[in-house]
């Protein structure tokens, strides 16, 4: 059967209605509503704090924001957020944070342009890591959305998002901070990767050839010791989160094995070790790295991640704060930081399409 449904041209149609499906939380068991084993009691409370942080500090307008010096990045941060309470077993319509989720959808297409960016005007100048990650949120809503009219919106904000990464694309096969800036660096680049990703397996129409020039410029970009340096037209040292996002990149496309794929994954695992990786030279990108590091270990198989998620769920239980259940993540603020601790501890819930083996 699933050989059938990858050749099949029907195949974005069946993606797209599997994931009408409500998400339910299932056990290793695949019972619904009982809690994956790895989630022992600590480990819920602290879900469960972490969402209502999120839920209680999302705006009026359906946003949410930094508290940093750098921008507020409400893009960026609302889709963040709203993955993070999807992954919650929430949808647009169902759930006890249905509200929320939907007004972050509300948000993000309000903020779709008919040039196909999505982006507010505060965030121009850095606006392409937010286009990636909105259009992840909304490819994993696609399906769950129930309203045919907002669904058909939905579809047409993702197919202007996609013409527009895909002609933002610069030479080299990568992509930087404004769309028509013809550079390119590793992290935009995998963030549009994963967008791109998401977009086709809901059956929005990718361009291949969008893709493999993609992936081809993480290949340019490997050194050496496995790693993907910052640029591919630098000579300079691997970065371990671009490391660990492109071997996210290399997975979501089932290439598993990939040489290439196998390399950075060692290079990831000597450099990214979850209670180690806090020393580390780029510890400023700690839940960055762990974002994609998490996704990589997860899909890579039960005994990596095992061990994983022990280490990583003890590091960011520690990290929590207490008092309202948030993360500050890499200093960029507590939406950004809780929405990513709330994404690692909550995949073994199986919720987003897109995180799921």
């Amino acid at each position: 059967m699933r050989a059938w449904v990858r050749r099949s041209r029907w195949r974005p149609v069946l993606l797209a209605v599997l994931m009408l499906v409500p998400a339910v939380p299932a056990g290793d068991d695949g019972i619904p509503g009982r809690r994956p084993a790895e989630i022992d009691t600590a480990t819920q409370r602290a879900i469960e704090s972490g969402l209502r942080y999120l839920a209680g500090t999302q705006n009026q307008d359906g946003s949410w924001r930094t508290r940093g010096s750098t921008g507020s990045y409400p893009t960026a941060m609302t889709a963040l957020a709203g993955l993070a309470l999807l992954s919650s077993g929430s949808t647009p319509t169902q759930g006890p944070h249905a509200r929320q989720v939907s007004s972050a959808l509300t948000y993000l297409l309000n903020s779709a342009r008919r040039d196909g960016l999505i982006a507010q005007l505060e965030e121009e100048s850095h606006c392409m890591h937010g286009h990636g990650f909105a259009l992840l949120f909304l490819a994993q809503c696609y399906g769950m959305e129930e309203d045919p009219r907002r669904q058909a919106e939905i579809r047409l904000v993702l197919q202007r998002g996609v013409e527009l990464t895909a002609r933002s694309q610069s030479a080299a096969g990568g992509w930087l901070y404004q769309p028509d800036s013809g550079g390119d660096e590793g992290s935009v680049t995998v963030t549009q990767v994963q967008g791109l990703r998401a977009c086709r397996n809901a059956g929005i129409a990718v361009p291949k050839r969008v893709i493999d020039r993609a992936m081809q410029y993480l290949a340019d970009s490997t050194n050496e010791d496995g790693g993907i340096r910052y640029q591919v037209s630098d000579s300079g040292p691997s970065r371990p989160a671009i490391t660990a996002a492109a071997v996210a990149c290399y997975y979501n496309a089932g290439q598993y094995e990939h040489p290439l794929a196998r390399r950075a994954l060692e290079y990831v695992e000597r450099e990214l070790a979850p209670r180690r990786a806090r020393h580390h030279r780029y510890f400023g990108h700690y839940y960055y790295a762990h974002l994609y590091m998490a996704q990589v270990m997860y899909l890579g198989g039960d005994e990596a991640w095992t061990e994983y998620y022990d280490n990583i769920k003890q590091v960011l239980l520690d990290a929590q704060n207490r008092g309202d259940g948030s993360w500050n993540g890499d200093h960029v603020g507590p939406t950004y930081g809780t929405a990513i601790a709330l994404l690692i501890l909550q995949m073994p819930q199986k919720n987003l399409p897109i995180m799921q083996r």
